[in-house]
C-alpha cells in the first residue's frame, strides 16, 4: 500500500469514529426524551443514531473489502 492509501484509510476510520460518536450524541437525547415521555421525539433520535452507525458500519466494510483485497492468505 502506498501512503496515500493509509491516510485515505485513516481518514475513513475517523470518518466511522465521527458517525459513532453522533450515534452516541443521539442516543444520549433519547434516553433523556424517554425519560420526559416524548416518545416521539425520542423515536426519532433514536432513528437518526441508527443511520449514523449504519453510516460507520458501511466505512468499516469498505475497510474491510480494502482489506481483503490485498491481504494473501498465509500457505
Amino acid at each position: 500500500m502506498t501512503e496515500d492509501v493509509f491516510e485515505s484509510a485513516a481518514r475513513s476510520y475517523e470518518r466511522a469514529a465521527e458517525e459513532l460518536e453522533r450515534a452516541v450524541a443521539h442516543l444520549r437525547v433519547t434516553a433523556q426524551h424517554f425519560r420526559d415521555r416524548d416518545v416521539p421525539r425520542g423515536c426519532a433520535h433514536a432513528f437518526a443514531a441508527q443511520g449514523h452507525v449504519t453510516g460507520a458500519q458501511n466505512l468499516l466494510d469498505e475497510l474491510a473489502r480494502l482489506h481483503a483485497s490485498r491481504a494473501r492468505p498465509e500457505i
